[in-house]
C-alpha cells in the first residue's frame, strides 16, 4: 500500500544557469516526520523553494496525494495544504502575535488548528498575544511562526532550520510540540543541523550533499557515524 503524501521525483533545479539539485527523489509518508540533513550549501533550502514553486521544476517532479503539482504556484500549493516555517521566521514586524496568527487563520484552510489551540500548544504566546511579534525572544518568535503555519491547517509543513540560533532549552520546548502536531494529522519535512536530534524524531531520513541525495532510508537504521560520514563526505 502506497502511504506517500508528498513525492519528489528526479527533481533537478537551480538558479538560472546554475544547477543546484540533481535528480533528487524521496517521499514523505502520511502522519510522519522526514528529516532532511546536510551541510550549508547541500541544497536543502533550494529543495524547499523548488517544492513551493519558487524555482523552476517540471510538472511530474512533485506529486501531492498522487497528483502532479510541479506546475502550480506557491499560492495554489498553500491552498492544497502545503505550508512552510521559513528560516528566520519572517513574521510581520508591525503586527502583534495575535495579528500574525489571525492573518494566517483568515486566509488558510479551516480545520483542527485554531489560534486557541496554538495558545494551548504554546501557552507563552497566549500571555504575549498583544505584544509586537519582534519584541519576543527568538524562541517565542519561532513558536509564532509554527503557529502561523498550523492555523492554515496544512497537510504538510516544511520546517527550515527549526532550531537555528535558539538556546538549547528553547529548542527542547519547540521540539516537545512536534508529537502533538503530527498526531493532529500533519506530516512534516524537517531541515535540521542537529543530526542526533533529527534522527530521533524522524521516521525517515534523507542526507544531501552538493545537491544530491547521498543517504536515504528509515532513520532508525543509521548510526550517528554513518550520518556524519554522509553529511561531511569521505
Amino acid at each position: 500500500m502506497d502511504n506517500s503524501l508528498l513525492r519528489i521525483n528526479n527533481l533537478s533545479s537551480g538558479y538560472g544557469d546554475f544547477q543546484a539539485l540533481f535528480d533528487v527523489s524521496f517521499c514523505l509518508e502520511k502522519n510522519s516526520v522526514l528529516g532532511l540533513v546536510g551541510a550549508n550549501g547541500a541544497g536543502k533550502t533550494t529543495l524547499f523553494k523548488s517544492i513551493l514553486g519558487l524555482l523552476p521544476r517540471e510538472k511530474s517532479m512533485i506529486q501531492f496525494q498522487r497528483q502532479d503539482i510541479g506546475h502550480l504556484s506557491a499560492n495554489k500549493l498553500a491552498g492544497l495544504g502545503i505550508a512552510m516555517v521559513p528560516e528566520g521566521r519572517r513574521l510581520f514586524s508591525s503586527l502583534s502575535v495575535y495579528e500574525n496568527l489571525q492573518i494566517a487563520a483568515d486566509y488558510g484552510r479551516k480545520g483542527y488548528w485554531t489560534i486557541e489551540r496554538v495558545f494551548e500548544l504554546f501557552p507563552i504566546l497566549a500571555e504575549k498575544q498583544k505584544m509586537p511579534s519582534l519584541s519576543l525572544s527568538g524562541g517565542q518568535q519561532q513558536m509564532v511562526a509554527i503557529g502561523r503555519a498550523l492555523v492554515a491547517n496544512p497537510e504538510v509543513i516544511l520546517f527550515d532550520e527549526l532550531s537555528l540560533g535558539l538556546a538549547p532549552t528553547v529548542v527542547n520546548d519547540v521540539y516537545a510540540a512536534m508529537p502533538s502536531i503530527i498526531e493532529s494529522g500533519i506530516s512534516a519535512i524537517l531541515v535540521e543541523q542537529d543530526i542526533e536530534r533529527v534522527r530521533k524524531i524522524s521516521k525517515n531520513l534523507v542526507c544531501m550533499r552538493e545537491g544530491k541525495i547521498v543517504l536515504s532510508g528509515a532513520a532508525s537504521q543509521f548510526t550517528k557515524e554513518q550520518l556524519t560520514t554522509a553529511y561531511f563526505g569521505e
